[in-house]
């Protein structure tokens, strides 16, 4: 947050404002973003609830428990794609089903490469469809409604699961293979994602599948013209806080609420300061010529203004490695740039999404030392994953601009 200050106000001084010019170009940037930073918080009581609950950690065993293990790679992936996807963040996603995933590993002889880029890419693909901070950015930044953005991202999001089994299948026996040397050095580690007791999974579900439902009620009723679903517009804002309190009482946790609740709001503290630092230099940048000139730029070149958005996506994502910040430095700072050249809101927003996904796993964020943590990995052996963490997202960027460029 202070570097993305930091380099607003250098920025604006540089760019010829005067100091009270300089502050209003932070407020005015910060204030962007507050639709945004209001959904967040909503989304944190959730997200407490299904973190600090176990209903996550249930849903992962569940998962990876049914699959078997003669399908660990799959399991894995898509265990940790439905936990991203019902709402926890993919770091904390990971460190719930890295336990998992060593246990399995170190049984079938499977590299920590491959299991490290089946949790990552299956993340990926679940960040995409799920009610986090980066898809309600994207959703506010291009003014659409964030189950629209969740249905439209579902098809990328199969392609990038798709593509994670397929490249961790091809690296399960490259590099260090999985030992319960890992599995006991992971559990040594101080984290919250293994609580003593776990829910049921069928109580465990509950607070996800309202929620989906909740959220699906409206894009439904437009597809099959159902006029009662239609006029059910109610923001998420509602839905994710009232899914979480109705997950509680099945679980049996309704004395819960305030630590839950308190928990899942703290959780999301960080990513509220960062927003609203984004916010601030998609202000000075919005302020300035820049956008114009990009658009120049792009018409003189002869590339399709459309792959703005992608692009944009890409780059704000690998300056600031994270998907959130990526995002909102994107839509804030080159939205109607974007929008300028024709490109639907929806498109937009589906490919500034996915092109996020791509390059923000780099060591200049928390996500990259998060999991090696996680996973037990030296800096040097994490490295070796994030080209394979790319093609994953590359591959729901250019299913997703394909999508909305061709069809």
């Amino acid at each position: 947050m202070y570097s993305l200050l930091l380099g607003t106000i250098v920025g604006a001084l540089i760019g010829g404002a005067n100091l009270t010019q300089t502050v209003n170009i932070v407020v005015t940037g910060s204030q962007s973003v507050m639709g945004t930073v209001v959904r967040v918080l909503a989304a944190g009581v959730f997200a407490g609830v299904m973190m600090e609950s176990g209903a996550a950690n249930a849903i992962a065993r569940g998962i990876v428990t049914k699959f078997g293990e003669s399908l660990a790679i799959l399991s894995l992936a898509l265990a940790t794609m439905i936990i991203t996807a019902v709402g926890v963040f993919i770091p904390v996603a990971v460190l719930i089903v890295a336990p998992i995933a060593l246990e399995v590993g170190s049984r079938m002889k499977i590299s920590k490469l491959a299991l490290l880029v089946a949790l990552s890419g299956g993340g990926k693909a679940g960040n995409i469809i799920s009610p986090n901070p980066n898809t309600i950015a994207a959703a506010h930044g291009f003014n659409i409604e964030l189950s629209q953005l969740m249905v439209a991202d579902f098809v990328p999001a199969v392609f990038g699961l798709i593509a994670t089994v397929l490249i961790a299948t091809l690296l399960r026996h490259h590099g260090e293979i999985a030992s319960m040397a890992d599995v006991a050095a992971n559990q040594d580690q101080e984290t919250d994602a293994e609580p003593s007791q776990l829910p049921t999974l069928k109580a465990a579900i509950v607070a996800p599948v309202l929620a989906v439902i909740l959220l699906l009620l409206n894009p439904v009723g437009h597809i099959l013209q159902i006029q009662v679903l239609e006029k059910f517009e109610v923001d998420a804002m509602y839905i994710l806080p009232l899914a979480g309190l109705v997950g509680m009482l099945a679980m049996h946790q309704g004395r819960q609420v305030l630590a839950y609740t308190k928990a899942g709001m703290a959780r999301m503290t960080d990513v509220v300061l960062i927003l609203i630092g984004a916010g601030a230099i998609g202000g000075l940048i919005t302020t300035s010529t820049l956008p114009a000139m990009i658009v120049h730029l792009i018409k003189i070149s002869g590339i399709s203004g459309t792959f703005l958005a992608p692009i944009a996506g890409i780059l704000m994502a690998a300056a600031t490695a994270s998907t959130s910040t990526g995002v909102i430095l994107a839509t804030g700072s080159f939205g109607k740039a974007i929008l300028a050249f024709g490109t639907a809101p929806l498109a937009a927003a589906v490919m500034v999404h996915t092109g996020a996904t791509v390059i923000d796993h780099l060591p200049q964020g928390n996500y990259f030392h998060v999991t090696a943590n996680a996973m037990n990995m030296t800096l040097k052996d994490r490295m070796k994953s994030v080209p394979y963490e790319s093609a994953v997202g590359l591959t729901m960027t250019i299913v997703g601009t394909i999508m909305f460029t061709l069809f």
